[in-house]
């Protein structure tokens, strides 16, 4: 019998064994050795390799391939595979970072269409507000300061003062907010675009926004409106109760219900906060769209306000990066009333530190603006996402075969559209 390696038990050594070839002292030496097996006397120079052997000694079998299991562990499950990801983020219920970071990855890899649109919408709201402040408002702001310091204002001054202040402060909002509504509708689209691996033009967005802006603007002019009567509405007792000659107890009351009412409008804002994308991706009416957004915030309150919050922080610290550098050029420029301008002060101030400013205001939104937008729309996409299994729509809509596997959202779709159609 010839010795095959495979063959060697595993787990001895040839000094194991013992000398079968030595004879018995008590044998007579005539007679010959009964014959031994051949395989345990000589063993192979190259040993198998350790593992699980089969009864047939064919080999070894295989251990499993130990992968990560979700606790963070290893065990022998299966890997997941990735989800799918045609844009910019993965077909998935998203972190927050992956948020964030979605809305500047449109930016990078849309750059001509964000930014295009973005600076055309900030140079006419910006250029609005300068004309309107240099030629309406700028001598109506000193003017204002010389009534409000004189002691001898009749009461009629003092109003007319007051609502120049509040005249010139709601133009400048009322600008931006039609620059946000703008800015909102048209990144609106392309977002849902990049979602999807898809590019899109400036003129592509203006054609699939343009049939829903006014629709847009009244809902994001509802909405503050809404905030505001609510805390009218909570502030009114307490005035009433002032007018009718109880000031302190009027004050007291005035000032706990603009309180309380305050927090209930935040609370409405963050409810309606989706209002917008919900309006624009899914072509709904501004009723709709309001109850779509009520909807999806549903159970995550916490979680989308502080995205919200979060997003307003990053877009507030990115502008004042942007305008610190043209804030300092325009104090040179404008000398004591520039300083006095910037600390919120009414004075007079020449043309030339109005543009300078408005030039600062002009590249703080070109940035500013794409960023709320995306972080708007991409967190709306999260939360149908998480509830409606909107993940599985967008695989089927961006071509990918497959998709993510069933169950990730709570509920049903129940709307059929999917963004970016």
């Amino acid at each position: 019998m010839n010795d095959t390696p495979g063959w060697a038990p595993p787990g001895s050594s040839p000094s194991d064994e013992p000398d079968h070839g030595a004879q018995q002292q008590d044998e007579p030496a005539d007679q010959p050795a009964p014959e031994q097996p051949t395989w345990g006397r000589q063993w192979a120079r190259r040993q198998p390799p350790p593992g699980r052997w089969t009864a047939s000694g064919r080999g070894p079998t295989p251990p499993p391939v130990p992968a990560p299991t979700p606790a963070g562990g290893w065990g022998t499950s299966r890997r997941q595979p990735p989800a799918p990801r045609p844009g910019v983020i993965p077909l998935r219920p998203l972190a927050v970072s992956e948020i964030l970071d979605g809305a500047v990855a449109i930016m990078r890899a849309h750059w001509r269409t964000v930014l295009g649109i973005s600076l055309i919408v900030s140079i006419v709201t910006q250029g609005l507000i300068t004309a309107a402040t240099g030629l309406w408002f700028n001598d109506a702001r000193g003017n204002e300061s010389n009534v409000l310091d004189d002691p001898d204002a009749t009461v009629g001054q003092a109003l007319r003062a007051v609502g120049a202040a509040l005249g010139d402060s709601g133009v400048t909002l009322l600008l931006g907010v039609l620059g946000t509504i703008v800015t909102t509708a048209l990144l609106t689209v392309v977002t849902a675009r990049a979602v999807l691996g898809r590019s899109v033009s400036t003129k592509e967005a203006w054609s699939g926004a343009r049939p829903h802006l006014l629709q847009l603007c009244g809902l994001l002019l509802l909405i503050p409106s809404i905030a505001v009567g609510v805390i009218a509405a909570g502030m009114t007792p307490g005035l009433l109760l002032a007018f009718a000659g109880v000031h302190s107890e009027g004050a007291a009351l005035a000032s706990l219900g603009g309180f309380a009412a305050a927090g209930v409008a935040a609370w409405l804002w963050v409810r309606f906060s989706l209002a917008p994308p919900a309006l624009m991706l899914e072509k709904q009416g501004i009723i709709k769209a309001l109850r779509r957004s009520f909807k999806l915030v549903r159970g995550a309150w916490g979680r989308v306000f502080g995205i919200q919050l979060l997003a307003v922080i990053l877009v507030f610290i990115v502008g004042a990066i942007v305008e610190i550098p043209t804030s300092l050029i325009a104090m040179v420029i404008g000398g004591d009333n520039a300083m006095d301008w910037l600390s919120g002060e009414s004075v007079s101030v020449s043309w030339t530190f109005l543009v300078v400013v408005g030039v600062g205001g002009v590249l703080s939104s070109t940035i500013t603006f794409p960023l709320s937008a995306g972080v708007t729309a991409l967190l709306y996409m999260d939360q149908r996402i998480r509830r409606e299994a909107l993940d599985r729509e967008l695989a089927r809509a961006a071509g990918m075969p497959g998709g993510p596997p069933e169950g990730h959202g709570k509920d049903q779709p129940t709307v059929a559209s999917t963004p970016g159609n």
